[in-house]
């Protein structure tokens, strides 16, 4: 049946059965075991073991890419940003122990764009893959007039599972304990609006512009796709989970340390974060030499190279250091907490 109406209405529901028509393919790529019934019902199907647990508790969180999208849209390439989005929502439950289970997509258009569609299943897709997380649906919404032309907004959910007696609260935190830093790739999915004031305003650049310092176009390497710390979380709590010795995560997301890492420290303890302690990337340098931001305000935007902390205890700092990097993870000791009222000091 043709649905002319709607489609001179803007919302094309014919073009949006036809792209939707490669889905299943895609989704199978990531399938768990767990996963029951096709693509395409009201609600996706997750056959959850409970058995494997004693207290299984359920983590979830929300999340979007924000205005990073606007370098897709410049580029006119979308692959990345569906992996930043399940990476992102992956790394929010890692810090809290959850290994992740599924993930669910929203996009959001005025006109369904097929190549766009395409590259950002693919994306979802392998980052998922990686993540041994069951790309298990979605929602493809069409709402002419309500988007700019050409553009889009992206939304995930992802659900975990952790075992209760191994939720990582951060109450163990003590003074003395080591922080370690994990690298990042570069901005990850924060601080996109201040950049591109910097760099597109400030700066008179343009996403195919050459800076010297950046191995390629300054688009490149805005676009570089935030890390999943979830698999390296999950091998390091197996490796050193005897003790306990892994105490708090933060994932380095908006607000930067200053308003990340508090969230993993009780209030009777302070994280001291030393600049100098690790290899900022090039393009933070930049910011931080013409972009005309206090240097606190650069650390409570940008992860500034450190996209996740982890606060280990004293003795085992130098093992997990060591086996962090056997992974192929670029670490560091970065600072180390102290007797205070849950705040961050950057010295």
């Amino acid at each position: 049946m043709k649905h002319k109406a709607y489609a001179a209405a803007g919302v094309d529901i014919d073009l949006g059965n036809r792209v939707k028509a490669s889905l299943p393919a895609l989704l199978a790529s990531t399938r768990r075991r767990e996963v029951l019934g096709q693509v395409g019902g009201f609600g996706g199907l997750f056959a959850f073991d409970a058995k494997k647990f004693r207290q299984p508790v359920l983590v979830a969180s929300a999340d979007g890419v924000g205005t990073k999208l606007k370098i897709a849209f410049a580029l006119n390439r979308h692959d990345t940003v569906g992996q930043d989005l399940v990476n992102h929502c992956v790394n929010d439950i890692a810090v809290l122990g959850a290994e992740p289970l599924f993930f669910l997509d929203y996009i959001g258009t005025g006109r369904l764009r097929p190549r766009v569609f395409r590259q950002l299943l693919r994306g979802f897709a392998t980052a998922c893959r990686e993540n041994h997380c069951a790309l298990l649906g979605g929602e493809t919404a069409q709402m002419p007039g309500f988007y700019q032309a050409g553009e889009y907004d992206l939304c995930g959910t992802i659900v975990g599972v952790v075992e209760k007696a191994a939720i990582l609260d951060g109450k163990s935190v003590r003074a003395g304990d080591a922080i370690i830093g994990l690298a990042s790739s570069g901005l990850h999915t924060n601080g996109y609006s201040l950049a591109r004031k910097i760099f597109f305003q400030r700066l008179k650049l343009t996403p195919r512009s050459r800076v010297v310092g950046l191995p390629g176009t300054l688009g490149e390497e805005l676009l570089k796709v935030h890390l999943s710390y979830g698999p390296a979380i999950q091998a390091a709590l197996r490796r050193f989970r005897g003790r306990r010795d892994i105490k708090a995560l933060a994932h380095i997301t908006g607000g930067g340390f200053i308003d990340n890492v508090p969230r993993a420290l009780p209030g009777k303890c302070d994280a001291v974060i030393r600049k100098g302690s690790w290899v900022v990337p090039p393009i933070f340098q930049i910011i931080a030499q013409k972009g005309g931001v206090a240097e606190e305000e650069l650390y409570q935007v940008f992860n500034m190279g450190v996209g996740l902390t982890m606060i280990v205890a004293a003795g085992k700092a130098d093992a997990a250091l060591r086996f962090l990097r056997a992974r192929g993870q670029g670490a560091w000791i970065i600072g180390e907490v102290a007797r205070g009222t849950g705040r961050v000091k950057i010295v």
